[in-house]
């Protein structure tokens, strides 16, 4: 989990150096091409991987990712790494909030504490009286969302499905479903820019099986909080390169949501549930 964590932290810094001359649907269409190229050496050796009994599903986790990925990588390019980072922090509580809407899941004592104080902290960073709270902001706020409609799907697709068989779909179906956005928004890259595009979707590929990989071999509540050691290296990263200094809500912010995530992660479960 933690190389999915530099991975990501990787990603970050490759769209903040793209921003302004790479528009965001080519960087989505041109990470799934580059992903999908590193899986085809294995899929040429186990095509069987590629058995799927719900196409449907398949397309509509694509086109979230879609989404989630467009406003996750402009509002990388337009704001605060470490802000941005800050508030993608935030999905596990909307996966809660949806378990619990949609699945009737039980919300627990633990877990309605945790919605409260990790929202907290998406309040505190975004500052909603501050009249610099802008577009990017609440287009990272989107991503989490659509993060996070993704790991509901993948919560019943996962029944069904192996993970490998999720990951290389996912890359199938968004390739077409990007191709239209990309060509309105079409680039003509440089040999560099070409280069860190085709890092990236190594990263991205790469970032998808390790992390289904990771929750494989180990439960969640060990593993999860590992994902936020991408705050300071994105910030110290940031900080060296772009010369970027987060505001001082973004740190109290990520310090509430991180509590709340860890009450979330090692609450007792056997609270007492609140009704739906």
């Amino acid at each position: 989990m933690f190389l999915v964590a530099v991975f990501m932290t990787i990603d970050a810094l490759i769209i903040r150096v793209l921003a302004g001359e790479i528009h965001p649907f080519f960087i989505v269409f041109t990470r799934a091409a580059f992903g999908l190229l590193v899986c085809l050496p294995w899929l040429l050796r186990k095509p069987q991987i590629l058995k799927t009994s719900g196409l449907g599903l398949h397309i509509t986790r694509a086109i979230i990712k879609l989404l989630g990925l467009v406003t996750l990588f402009y509002a990388l390019a337009n704001s605060s790494l470490a802000t941005v980072t800050t508030i993608t922090f935030a999905t596990p509580f909307f996966v809660v909030l949806g378990a619990w809407i949609f699945f009737s899941e039980r919300l627990y004592i633990n877990r309605f504490c945790a919605l409260i104080i990790g929202f907290a902290g998406v309040f505190i960073v975004l500052q909603p009286n501050d009249s610099a709270m802008n577009l990017a902001l609440f287009s990272a706020v989107l991503s989490a969302i659509a993060i996070a409609s993704i790991q509901l799907i993948l919560k019943y697709q996962g029944q069904k499905e192996n993970a490998n068989t999720i990951v290389v779909w996912n890359l199938i179906v968004t390739i077409p479903l990007a191709l239209l956005p990309a060509l309105w928004a079409w680039s003509q890259p440089t040999n560099f820019q070409w280069f860190l595009l085709a890092i990236q979707g190594v990263n991205g590929a790469l970032a998808q099986f390790l992390g289904a990989r990771a929750f494989q071999l180990a439960d969640a509540s060990l593993i999860a909080p590992i994902d936020f050691v991408r705050l300071p290296m994105v910030g110290i990263l940031a900080y060296l390169i772009f010369q970027e200094v987060p505001k001082h809500s973004t740190w109290y912010g990520a310090f509430v949501i991180f509590l709340a995530f860890l009450i979330l992660t090692y609450g007792n479960r056997k609270n007492t549930p609140i009704s739906h």
